[in-house]
């Protein structure tokens, strides 16, 4: 990983205002055209899900922003990002799971599967698979219904710099499917800005019929 050097850093007094803040968190909601991804994983006979997961982790990881993290009070670049995702149960309970992150799409939903399997065979939350880990982004999907805004439980850590990003039900308009998506992540670092560099991204994944 790469030490920022916050004194000669363009977001210096950026960093330093919102981390003063009790709550430093920045959400967005907005929602992306999935129609050519979502038509294309039933082609091939891919998860949806695995998916635009994979897609939203290729963007996460092409926006520099999205992989800086605060750790021990500086600011580092992290090389690789890895999905950290909620994974449901048929009890309708869910726990965390870490989903090591491929550029290939068969690598990773390979291992989303075994993190999927691992939940379906265990109880409780796993909630030590994200404990002070900072090379992961948050995910978790809501495929039950829609949604215009969204609210996290918080510890209210000015320093948790780990952002979080959320899915919710596919909704057709005109013959094209949308997906809603949730991004939340700490102002200090992230802009409204770089969300949409972020949200950029992931449309040019959600378009392509590679991977």
């Amino acid at each position: 990983m790469k030490l920022i050097d916050i004194e000669n850093w363009n977001r210096k007094e950026h960093f330093e205002f919102f981390s003063s803040f009790v709550n430093p968190q920045l959400n967005i909601v907005t929602e992306v055209d999935c129609t050519v991804a979502y038509l294309e994983a039933k082609k091939r006979g891919h998860s949806f899900f695995a998916s635009y997961l994979h897609k939203s982790m290729m963007a996460v990881n092409a926006v520099k922003e999205f992989r800086y993290r605060i750790i021990d009070g500086k600011v580092y670049d992290l090389e690789v990002i890895d999905a950290g995702s909620t994974l449901a149960r048929e009890d309708g309970t869910f726990a965390f799971g870490l989903i090591p992150y491929s550029p290939q799409f068969s690598t990773f939903a390979r291992s989303l599967k075994e993190a999927i399997e691992k939940v379906q065979k265990t109880s409780g939350l796993n909630a030590s698979c994200e404990v002070n880990v900072h090379n992961l982004i948050r995910h978790t999907t809501l495929p039950w219904f829609t949604f215009t805004a969204i609210m996290h439980p918080t510890k209210l850590d000015r320093t948790d710099s780990v952002p979080k990003i959320s899915f919710g039900k596919i909704t057709e308009r005109e013959g094209r499917k949308f997906l809603p998506v949730s991004v939340e992540a700490h102002h200090g670092l992230i802009d409204g800005y770089h969300i949409s560099l972020y949200l950029n991204e992931f449309q040019k994944n959600l378009n392509t019929t590679e991977g």
